[in-house]
């Protein structure tokens, strides 16, 4: 541990997340990815799932860090902070799906109507779930943060079923989350890469996701209260297991489904980041291991200035043309890796060389001490 209260090993899971994100982001084309860095498509798990959940899970680390600074000031200065800083990363998200803002039209250029924007998104869903815990962990003691955290995931359950159309009502165009999002969004704002309609960040489903926050916050009060012990990390592996058990036993009547976010998938992923961070913990804390620490630390000092860069990076290359009728993207993925890695190996291979140069921009701001707060 280093001299400051920070624990190494939970900068390097939040920078490990980033890099993941990334990766499962920005997959090359021209040949098919390896299935467990694509999303299952309903029900079920992958590795891609678990990225994005382990994000806000590193978030609420990262918060019980942070919100100590809260408990000796009024409530004016908190609130100042987390609204400005929720406002900052919704806008962020909000413009990053706008991006680049203008399309081609039959007399050249025009404005991408603001009626056909994406309003939820992955930032704008970190947004919310930093903003909703970090109200609830302010005013409310820890019992009755889990018990309203638990009241979250049965009430979600409650409302896809008491809600959703006959029938459908885990089903993508019945759901109950699908239909508040045409209610309130409409149509034009909501995600259309999918095979329908469908918002995976919906506004219903970001219910859930907040608990994902509410155990990463617990997760690192509980790291600093017992520190780098073998009883620590033998309590987390064994919360771990207990949970992910208790989630594959709801998955048997409210499937895992990361589309859905689910309150079986909240339960599995949160499991699962208990698991890897009581590893982390003892190969970093304890054993000393260096392998791979300095790399993924570099994606944890900045990380949602990094994921944002990445975002804008990939759009771009996506909207420069070449003579061959790809994209940019498509070009290097095709006519360069597919050629020396043909397959998925070459399509992931892409990404890992694309991961790598925003890591570069890290290592960057890094080296130059630039830590820039979103």
């Amino acid at each position: 541990m280093k001299l400051t209260n920070r624990f190494l090993s939970l900068d390097v899971f939040r920078g490990l997340t980033i890099c993941l994100m990334i990766v499962v982001n920005s997959p090359g084309t021209g040949a098919d990815i390896y299935p467990y860095l694509a999303h299952a498509d309903w029900f079920g798990f992958t590795l891609a799932d678990l990225v994005f959940p382990s994000f806000l899970f590193a978030m609420g680390n990262a918060m019980s860090f942070s919100m100590k600074k809260f408990q000796s000031v009024e409530p004016r200065l908190f609130w100042k902070k987390i609204l400005r800083r929720t406002f900052l990363i919704f806008l962020f998200g909000y413009l990053m799906y706008w991006y680049p803002f203008f399309q081609q039209a039959s007399d050249g250029w025009e404005l991408k109507p603001i009626s056909e924007t994406r309003i939820m998104g992955v930032l704008q869903r970190i947004a919310l779930c930093y903003f909703f815990a970090a109200i609830m962990l302010y005013y409310l003691a820890r019992r009755s943060v889990i018990i309203l955290s638990a009241a979250a995931l049965l009430g979600y359950w409650g409302i896809l079923y008491l809600f959703g159309e006959p029938g459908g009502v885990l089903d993508m165009a019945t759901n109950a989350g699908t239909k508040l999002d045409f209610a309130i969004l409409g149509e034009g704002h909501i995600y259309k890469g999918d095979k329908i309609p469908f918002d995976p960040e919906g506004i219903l489903s970001t219910l859930p996701a907040i608990v994902n926050v509410v155990a990463g916050y617990f997760a690192g009060v509980f790291v600093q209260e017992k520190g780098k012990t073998f009883e620590g990390i033998s309590k987390l592996l064994i919360a771990g297991f207990l949970i992910t058990s208790l989630a594959l036993w709801w998955d048997l009547i409210f499937p895992i489904s990361k589309k859905l976010w689910t309150s079986s998938f909240v339960l599995y992923t949160v499991g699962l980041d208990l698991s890897i961070m009581a590893v982390l913990i003892y190969a970093i804390e304890i054993k000393k291991v260096k392998f791979g620490v300095y790399f993924n630390d570099v994606f944890g000092k900045n990380p949602l200035f990094i994921y944002l860069f990445s975002e804008i990076f990939f759009i771009t290359l996506r909207h420069i043309p070449t003579n061959s009728g790809l994209d940019a993207y498509e070009w290097v993925s095709e006519k360069v890796f597919q050629n020396i890695f043909p397959g998925a190996f070459g399509s992931l291979m892409t990404a890992v060389v694309f991961m790598l140069l925003c890591w570069s921009l890290g290592w960057w701001l890094n080296k130059k001490r630039i830590y820039i707060k979103i």
